[in-house]
């Protein structure tokens, strides 16, 4: 299994041209390495999941439209992330307040056709049971 992701995880995105970091808000959670647990549901763009920085696929009516303007030349556009489900698989063996822990091996998608998926975890705790 995978490392628990904690607060101040880095993410990545497919067509992103940055990585960043995820928020937990919830700070009843338990933590892990002196920082706040996430869970599956830790996917909410803005609140969870900030931008990437400049958005690559043409997926993205608003990278589509400027490369169209630009005759064909990609057009990288703001990313404003689009999450379309809860991270997946989640831990199977540890749930934080109800929900499946978030793991190092799970992603989740964007509706402009990126994956994201967890670059360091931000601690070094391993999801196992002993």
């Amino acid at each position: 299994m995978g490392k628990f992701v904690t607060n101040g995880a880095s993410l990545r995105c497919s067509f992103g041209t940055t990585p960043c970091s995820l928020v937990v808000t919830d700070a009843s959670r338990p933590k892990c390495g002196n920082m706040l647990m996430a869970t599956i549901n830790d996917m909410i763009p803005s609140t969870n999941i900030p931008t990437f920085g400049m958005c690559m696929t043409t997926s993205n009516p608003q990278v589509a439209t400027a490369t169209s303007a630009a005759l064909g030349t990609l057009t990288p556009q703001p990313c404003v992330p689009a999450i379309t489900a809860p991270w997946a698989p989640g831990s199977a063996l540890m749930k934080v307040k109800g929900s499946p822990a978030l793991t190092d091996s799970c992603t989740c998608s964007c509706m402009w056709s990126g994956v994201i998926s967890v670059q360091n975890p931000g601690n070094s705790a391993r999801a196992t049971v002993k």
